[in-house]
């Protein structure tokens, strides 16, 4: 379920709202899908998600970034896209 919220946000930058606050979302993949590194900062404040998810042969893994992985989880599950400015 993680890896579909995951894949949900768009490869790339775009914006996001969270908890009433606008962030700067941004979404890379490496290792032909396999590894993916999320960055989310809040647009003027001092907020930010980060995190990395890894799938393997063992199954898949998130990586939080300096941040407990229930942040990251209610990030993924309540977050919502803005539409281009």
């Amino acid at each position: 379920m993680l890896l579909e919220k995951i894949k949900g946000i768009p490869l790339g930058y775009s914006s996001a709202l969270f908890l009433g606050k606008k962030y700067a979302l941004t979404r890379t993949d490496f290792n032909e899908g396999r590894s993916t590194k999320v960055y989310a900062e809040e647009l003027g404040g001092k907020d930010f998600i980060s995190f990395n998810f890894y799938i393997s042969k063992k199954g898949e893994k998130l990586k939080p970034c300096e941040m407990p992985a229930e942040k990251v989880i209610d990030f993924l599950y309540n977050y919502h896209l803005l539409q281009s400015e």
